[in-house]
Formats: C-alpha cells, sequence, structure tokens
C-alpha cells in the first residue's frame, strides 16, 4: 500500500471511477446516480458505446427488455439520455495504467493520458478488455491501412459503388457481403475453405447470390498484392488447389475476429479465471475491496455474456459499494416510479395518483 499522493499531482477525488463505457458501463453510471453517487467513465476507445459502437452500430439488436430491436448506436444514444441527469465525466482515448490503494483505503487510479483520480471505488465494466482485430498476415499490406484496408466498418457510405473483397468467414464478414451487394460494383467474399462460422441463413443467402451472380466466392487465402501509383491494385489469393488468382480491388475487408486483451488489468491484483474477473454473486466484488467487475469481463457459477446480465449486475454492485462506502447508513430500496427523492434526483416531476 503506498502514501497518499500529494494534491500537486492534481488527483480529480471521487467516489466512483467506471471502467469501460459501453452499455454496462454507461448503465452503472445510472444505478450509482439512483444512490447520489457521482461517477468518472473513462475508455480507451475515443467515443462512448463499446463494443456495440465499434463493432455492430447498426446492427439489431433484439434482447434488450421491453426494446423489441434497436441498433447498438440507438442502446448508446438511450442510455447516455437516461444517465443526462448524473452529469457523468467522460475521459476518452485513454486506458488505464496503474492502480494502487492509498493509505486512506482509496484507489489512485492513472490513465495513459496522466489523469489521475482518488477514488473509493471502482467499477470495471470492460467487456472482455480491449478489442484488437487480427490482421491479415501479408508483408507490407498495413501500409494501406484505414485507406483501403480495413478491419471494422464505422461507415458504409465509403465502400458504395466500389470493388470489394472481403476476407472471412464469421457473422461480420457474411453480414457485411450481404449488406454491400446492390450497393457496391462488385462484392467478392475470400475464406480459406467452405465451412463457415457465420448464422446458416447468411450462409444460404450468400451462395443464393453467388448462384445469381449478384456476388462471388473463392476458397482460398490472400498470399500478396499488387499496387498501381502507390494504391492497392490487386491481391494474390493462393486456393486449396495451390494456383494463385489476382484480384482487382478498390477496397479490402479483412473480418478475421478480434483478439481480447485484458491489458493492464491482468497487473491490478484480482483474481483472474481464464482472462475473466472472479467476482461473486452477492455484490459483484472482486478479491480486492472496493473494486467492482461487471459485464463480460466478470466471471462466476452460470455466467451468461449478455447485456442483460450485465444491467443485473451493475444494479447489485451499485448497491454494494454505497453499503461499503457508507457502512453506518443504512441504504433503502426505491422505485423509480413511487419514489419522490429519486424524482428529484432524476430531475422529474412526482406523478399524482387517485
Amino acid at each position: 500500500m503506498s502514501d497518499l499522493i500529494t494534491q500537486d499531482n492534481q488527483a480529480i477525488e471521487t467516489e466512483a471511477v467506471i471502467v469501460g463505457a459501453g452499455p454496462v458501463g454507461l448503465f452503472q453510471v445510472f444505478e450509482l446516480g439512483l444512490l447520489e453517487i457521482n461517477a468518472h467513465v473513462i475508455d480507451s476507445l475515443p467515443v462512448v458505446g463499446g463494443q456495440c459502437v465499434e463493432l455492430y452500430p447498426d446492427k439489431p439488436i433484439y434482447d434488450i427488455p421491453a426494446v423489441p430491436v434497436c441498433t447498438g448506436q440507438e442502446l448508446t444514444d438511450n442510455l447516455l439520455k437516461q444517465i443526462a441527469p448524473f452529469n457523468p465525466t467522460f475521459h476518452l482515448g485513454q486506458e488505464v495504467v496503474e492502480v494502487s490503494q492509498q493509505a486512506d483505503g482509496r484507489f489512485l487510479v492513472v490513465t495513459s493520458k496522466d489523469t489521475r483520480f482518488l477514488t473509493k471505488t471502482i467499477f470495471i465494466a470492460a467487456g472482455v478488455g480491449s478489442f484488437q482485430p487480427r490482421t491479415i498476415k501479408v508483408d507490407g499490406i498495413e501500409q494501406f491501412e484505414n485507406q483501403q484496408l480495413f478491419y471494422r466498418v464505422k461507415n458504409p457510405e465509403l465502400f458504395y459503388d466500389k470493388n470489394i473483397v472481403i476476407c472471412g468467414g464469421g457473422d461480420s464478414a457474411l453480414d457485411w457481403a450481404l449488406n454491400f451487394v446492390g450497393k457496391a460494383q462488385s462484392v467478392i467474399l475470400i475464406h480459406r475453405r467452405d465451412v463457415f462460422k457465420a448464422a446458416p441463413a447468411s450462409v444460404a443467402k450468400m451462395k443464393d447470390l453467388c448462384a445469381e451472380y449478384e456476388m462471388q466466392f473463392e476458397v482460398g487465402q490472400v498470399t500478396g498484392f499488387e499496387t498501381k501509383n502507390d494504391a492497392l491494385s490487386e491481391i494474390k489469393v493462393t486456393g486449396a488447389d495451390g494456383v494463385t488468382r489476382r484480384i482487382p480491388l478498390d477496397m479490402l475487408l479483412v473480418f478475421f475476429g478480434l483478439s481480447p486483451k485484458l491489458g493492464p488489468i491482468a497487473q491490478w491484483g484480482l483474481e483472474i479465471e481464464r482472462k475473466q474477473l472472479v467476482v461473486d454473486t452477492e455484490k459483484f466484488a472482486t478479491n480486492v475491496p472496493g473494486i467492482y467487475a461487471v459485464g463480460d469481463i466478470n466471471t462466476y457459477p452460470g455466467k451468461k455474456k449478455l447485456i442483460l446480465s450485465g444491467f443485473h449486475e451493475a444494479a447489485l454492485a451499485a448497491f454494494a459499494a454505497k453499503e461499503y462506502m457508507y457502512p453506518d447508513k443504512k441504504v433503502h430500496l426505491q422505485y423509480t416510479t413511487t419514489s419522490p427523492k429519486l424524482h428529484k434526483v432524476l430531475g422529474v416531476e412526482s406523478p399524482t395518483f387517485d
């Protein structure tokens, strides 16, 4: 345990720091806010939304209670509206690099931008860590990244009216291939074998479109490329037969999956099991008092990696943290439907019941 830092370090003093600005991290803000605990939120991404916004902002989500369907971006936007009364402070584009407990029991949290916090509690809602795309292994092709080579689709219109090659055999590869048919000039899907991890319906639709000459599918792997005027002009695809074919293209999309990395979290002295943080199911506390883990980052018997589960975990973690910070105060369960106190906290008028 290190000594308490001095004010010269200009640490932000707070009751709670949330690591991760995905849906569960955002809902953690809400649950803490209802208990009148203000939070600072840190995320390595430059925008809020986590996996939902980074990986599938336009894909539909069907299992949010009372919301028949919404996109990842819509879910994020609605959560931001929900937590607006609590005015959380976001620290984006930075990663937590150090966590150390101080002599007074608080935690010193330091980010990659040297933003410092002194906090009573930490809530880790970091999904399964920071995602890094599995890159295509062709020497020199990385020079075209974010120009003609992409691992994510952030702006679909960028690919319209272009000759697109998509590599991969999972849901992302198939979904985007199907999405771009009719919008791109041409779509060619490349996978190392004729077996897919994508949804069977997507695979069937892809094969139907190939039969109708709306798109193409090639079995093989990218083994080289050609350039013209310093731009990527062709890729070389070697098939199972050993024959290498040249395919002209404007854009190359690669979906080989993402490799989650715990990063510095692995050095915080927390109990880890298979790259996940071990918690109890009463408080969702880690083995370090005052540090909680919610969402996909945690593990416990029966754990299901659902946004719904993360919301439940965030609620219980908030109550546990309140009791941890203020053990002499009774924490009462109140309902947003009927509690005048919560209505005041939320900035809404209390309804009148006949």
